[in-house]
């Protein structure tokens, strides 16, 4: 049995070594590569397009199982796995870590799009903004007002776009530690943090922060994605399951 794992993520390069470790049938399929991931199994990078589309590989490769475990924010991608196996007769499962929720002393807004969320901004003067690789045109947007006088962008890939004289970019991959990022926020005073509920340890420790610190949290949710046919939270049973599917058809 051949399991065809959308990755791209700390859990994902997880799961891969795990089931490889089990003997399994694996192809890791990230869609960039910010560093080449460390799995004992063939990766293959840059999207499907090259095989002519999702569907024309799976039939080619004869995979049998898709498991998604992609960011939580590729909504691309975790559409189109679904409707691919759906497609092709074969199970899409999804292992996406818990979001994150918002404790006591947290000041958080929710947003699930860029327009109310910069307007929200108004007035904040210095705003930490680590919620993936930006557009032109919402960057320009962001420092259009005129109360802001330093933006610290932070992505794990270089910025693909031309930061205005406002804006530094910080180039870093987690694990953050609280430490860290106090000691950042304190140093550039921010008064702002935009980010993503994408969950997990590896970069919670922004929000510690922000909450100690008093800073309020402009915090984009979760896209709905469409159901797979199976979805775990747990990456212990995730493993498990799989493991049961491919040795016993479970």
């Amino acid at each position: 049995m051949k399991v065809l794992l959308l990755g791209g993520t700390a859990d994902g390069r997880h799961v891969a070594q795990a089931l490889h470790q089990q003997g399994l049938s694996v192809i890791y399929s990230v869609a960039g590569l910010v560093r080449m991931p460390n799995v004992p199994c063939p990766v293959i990078s840059g999207g499907f397009s090259q095989w002519g589309g999702l569907q024309q590989y799976i039939e080619q490769e004869s995979i049998d199982l898709i498991l998604d475990v992609t960011h939580p924010f590729a909504e691309t991608m975790s559409t189109t796995a679904v409707k691919v196996a759906n497609k092709c007769g074969i199970p899409c499962w999804r292992f996406h870590r818990k979001a994150w929720e918002q404790q006591a002393g947290d000041n958080w807004q929710g947003f699930t799009e860029w327009k109310p969320l910069l307007k929200a901004l108004a007035g904040k003067q210095s705003i930490f903004v680590t919620a993936g690789q930006l557009t032109q045109e919402l960057m320009d947007q962001l420092v259009q007002d005129s109360s802001i006088q330093k933006v610290l962008y932070r992505t794990a890939a270089p910025a693909k776009i031309n930061l205005p004289d406002t804006v530094q970019w910080i180039k870093a991959i987690g694990p953050f530690d609280l430490q860290g990022e106090q000691a950042l926020m304190k140093e550039h005073k921010v008064d702002a943090l935009v980010t993503k509920n994408s969950g997990g340890d590896s970069t919670q420790a922004k929000l510690v922060a922000a909450r100690q610190l008093g800073i309020p949290v402009f915090m984009f949710q979760r896209p709905e994605l469409p159901r797979a046919d199976l979805e775990f939270e747990a990456l212990s049973e995730c493993i498990d399951k799989v493991i049961d599917r491919c040795r016993f058809g479970a």
